[in-house]
This record gives structure tokens, sequence and C-alpha cells, in this order.
């Protein structure tokens, strides 16, 4: 089971809400009660993005609106009936283009192409986990200042710094910034810093 989405919002360069979709929408349905015109930005913690929430009506139909995540298994279900053959395993059939070396080196390996190239995506995984984390990470984190602090002094540098792990220069970019923006995008940043080169 997955565990629910964390989202940050922000009204300007203050945040004015953390937490779970449901704990923030709440939140900012108060808000926007008694602040109609606030321009929120409300942003995903795992990836950085954009998150949109329809906060018109009542707080009821809010939190109606919500998008339900689907449970993990059903009690009630009846059990799947097996079929003969090969049981669905979730494959996805779609093209790839590799040159005909590749294909006859493929086509030697046991189990055939499909079978070989499933262990080698897997191989990769496994061995990219950690950069594969800190790219998306700072990815994410880019984001989030980009739309925050986009005009702010040094975001540039910052960005520089970020992608290329510097953190004590990305971090002295982004002093000026405001604090609630600064920490935010220092927290999701943090997750890219782990075995960089710092200088």
């Amino acid at each position: 089971m997955h565990a629910p989405i964390q989202l940050t919002a922000f009204a300007g360069p203050h945040k004015v809400a953390a937490g779970t979709l449901h704990a923030v929408a709440q939140t900012l349905k108060e808000l926007v009660t008694h602040d109609p015109d606030a321009q929120i930005l409300i942003f995903d913690d795992a990836s950085g993005s954009q998150v949109d929430l329809n906060l018109h009506g009542s707080l009821a139909e809010v939190l109606q609106r919500l998008p339900r995540v689907p449970p993990s298994h059903d009690d009630d279900a009846p059990p799947a009936i097996r079929t003969a053959g090969r049981p669905k395993l979730g494959v996805v059939a779609r093209e790839i283009t590799l040159l005909p070396r590749h294909w006859e080196w493929l086509a030697t390996q046991p189990g055939g192409a499909s079978v070989a190239l499933r262990k080698l995506v897997e191989h990769a995984q496994r061995g990219n986990k950690a950069h594969d984390e800190q790219r998306q990470a700072r990815e994410a984190a880019y984001k989030v200042m980009s739309a925050l602090a986009g005009d702010a002094p040094g975001f540039e540098e910052a960005s520089r710094a970020l992608f290329a792990g510097k953190q004590p220069a990305f971090l002295a970019c982004v002093q000026a910034w405001p604090a609630d923006v600064r920490e935010h995008v220092l927290r999701l940043a943090q997750r890219g810093w782990s075995g960089s080169e710092e200088s």
C-alpha cells in the first residue's frame, strides 16, 4: 500500500498548508473563505509538480471532489478464476528501436529478447536507484523554486549549484530568499545531496 501523497501550499512567499491531500484541502478552503483573492500554489512534495484543487463550493463539496485512492485489495472480491496459459504479468507491449547488432545479441540470450531486456532494465534500476532518487529530488526542488523564486536574486546561480551538487554554493545563493520558500526548497533538495560532490 502506497503512503498518501504529501503536499505543501504557498500563498505568495508564505507556506500556508502542508500534509495530506485531505488536510491541505481543508486548510486551504478555510483560507480562501477568509481571503477569496489569495493566490495559492500547491506542490506535490515528491515530484515538485503543481497540484490543482477546486476550492469552490462548501467544504463538503471540496472534499467530495478529491480523488479517491483505490484500496490495495478488496476482501469481498471473488477469487480470480484461473485460465489455461501463462498468467498475466502486467506486461505492456511497446516498440523500441535498436541497432541490428543489439537484436542479434538479444536473440542469443536465454528466454529471448523480452526476457533479456527486462533483466537489463531491472539490473539498471537496482544499480541506479540512489542516483535516480538524487536526480528526482533535485528536479522536484527546481520545479518548486522556479515557481516560487524564479525572479528571486541568485536564482540562476542556485539552479546551477543545485544540479551540480554544490551544496554550499546553493545554500549561499538562497539565503536572501523568503524564509518559507528557502526552507521548503532546502528540504526538497536535501534528498539530492547525499553522495554528491560538494565544493
